[in-house]
């Protein structure tokens, strides 16, 4: 093992010159990029979104957002194209600006621009905004300016919403309310041509219907009792031939009404008794004795005059005249009880039509009492937005100018570069070692030859050559030394700045 060691030692120095070549030209190139990279200035601030000052439980917020997605839209609305291209070109972020493609000004902003978030459960919810530029004042220029437009599009989003919300109720409330009348309109033209048939009214129409039933039945009773009269003083006439009396100045007359008592009262005696019983002959007997009285207190009449009407045919004619009022009376009753019975018949479809009526106002007014609190809710909710009580975005700190430039960090660029050339050119004596084909050891003599040397002898060269060497291989060092920052300071002055060729590479790689 140990002759290996230092086999590849003695290997390592005898080739130490390409490893100091890759360590100068790497190191080299590291230190001119460390000092030929422009400063970069980062500004920074921090935002809070704070919850709301008056408690749910006493005014609900109509903007009800998950903090996390709230701080997310933000972002979103933050880093529109048109918002970087505005203020890029505002406060001239970059040098080179004009000559930039709006697409490279998007990409940069996109790219110095840092936004993280900090949200949990019971933690408090945090935005931090960083941005990167050479111009210290530029870049907390754009950070106060992100601040700005994320607390006043917050503001004004937030505010906006509940307007929207607001107004959304108000127009439901007032379509709502001209359902309402609309459909109140239509119960009322309803009730109006349906007046005498709707369900409330139900209970005062059947007893108006057993009433007029009843009425009519006592109008048929009377008529008939009227006309059984009729025909028994017709009888009674038919059988007496007693009743001729006039009623001519004698109808006031004593004896006159004790006729019509007796007549009466033989009415009644044949009801029960016989014509032969002897209280009717009695009576029959009494009433021709009355007619005799008073048809001698009838006056004389005239030759030519109409004969006086009989007793008998003033009874009749008042019979007949009280039928007839009955009849007509027993028609208006049967009229208005053919109209009960038909409204009664049509309420069961009525109270239908008109539950349905009942029910469509009773869901629009239920509608419209729960739009109604909505809107209260809404208008509470525009109050809380428009007041700034309600959950919004407060910065904690705002950005300042920065006093030492963020990056690069110089020494540590430096470091790297060293670090670097010294492990590149460590691989690369390790990479020409493998790559070589050439016998250096006697073991590879044994192992390519197959033969055992006595002794070797090792290439001594003159000193000339030494000198040749030492030169050549100190200009090249020199060449190096002097051109490698020579072209990195080319390529940075007349071709791209070296952060711009950074980005790029890192846009490539996906870096």
């Amino acid at each position: 093992m140990m002759p290996d060691l230092k086999y590849y030692i003695a290997v390592f120095f005898r080739r130490f010159h390409y490893f100091l070549l890759v360590v100068i030209v790497v190191s080299a190139a590291a230190v001119t990029a460390a000092f030929n990279l422009p400063p970069s200035y980062q500004a920074s601030s921090r935002l809070l979104l704070q919850s709301a000052q008056i408690p749910d439980s006493l005014a609900a917020p109509t903007i009800e957002t998950a903090a996390v997605e709230q701080l997310q839209i933000v972002e979103q609305r933050l880093m529109t194209r048109a918002n970087l291209l505005d203020i890029a070109r505002r406060f001239r972020v970059y040098p080179d600006i004009d000559t930039m493609t709006p697409d490279e000004i998007v990409t940069a902003m996109r790219r110095d621009t840092g936004i993280s978030r900090q949200a949990g459960r019971e933690q408090a919810t945090l935005m931090t905004l960083k941005f990167e530029a050479r111009n210290a004042q530029a870049a907390a220029a754009v950070v106060n300016e992100y601040v700005t437009r994320i607390l006043s599009d917050n503001v004004s989003g937030r505010t906006a919403q509940a307007q929207d919300t607001l107004r959304f109720f108000q127009q439901e409330v007032d379509r709502l309310a001209t359902d309402i009348s609309t459909q109140s309109a239509r119960i009322l033209e309803f009730q109006n041509a349906n007046a005498g048939a709707l369900p409330d009214t139900l209970d005062y129409r059947l007893n108006l219907q057993s009433n007029l039933q009843e009425r009519i039945a006592t109008m048929d009773r009377d008529i008939a009792s009227l006309r059984d009269q009729k025909q028994r003083l017709a009888d009674i006439f038919r059988a007496t031939g007693q009743v001729t009396g006039t009623i001519a100045g004698t109808e006031g007359s004593p004896e006159v009404q004790r006729l019509a008592a007796l007549r009466s009262e033989l009415a009644s005696a044949l009801a029960v008794y016989s014509p032969e019983n002897p209280r009717v002959r009695l009576l029959q007997s009494q009433i021709v004795q009355l007619e005799a009285t008073v048809a001698a207190q009838v006056p004389t009449e005239d030759a030519g005059a109409a004969p006086p009407m009989s007793l008998l045919d003033i009874q009749l004619a008042e019979i007949d005249a009280r039928v007839s009022q009955l009849d007509l009376q027993r028609t208006a009753a049967a009229t208005e009880l053919e109209e009960v019975r038909a409204s009664i018949e049509k309420t069961a479809a009525n109270a239908i039509t008109l539950e349905g009526l009942q029910r469509d106002y009773a869901n629009i007014q239920a509608q419209y009492n729960a739009a109604t609190d909505r809107l209260a809710k809404a208008s509470t909710g525009e109050r809380i937005e428009l007041l700034a009580k309600g959950e919004r975005i407060v910065v904690l700190d705002s950005a300042t100018v920065p006093d030492a430039p963020f990056k690069p960090n110089r020494p540590k660029i430096i470091m790297a570069g060293v670090g670097g050339g010294i492990a590149l050119g460590v691989g690369l004596i390790a990479l020409m070692e493998m790559l070589t084909s050439a016998v250096q050891r006697p073991i590879e003599l044994v192992r390519t030859l197959g033969i055992t040397p006595i002794g070797t002898i090792p290439y001594m060269p003159s000193p000339g050559e030494r000198m040749r060497r030492r030169t050549l291989i100190g200009l090249v060092m020199l060449i190096a030394l002097l051109g490698v920052p020579a072209a990195i300071w080319a390529v940075d002055t007349y071709y791209l700045p070296l952060d711009l060729i950074l980005a790029r590479i890192s846009d490539r790689l996906g870096l």
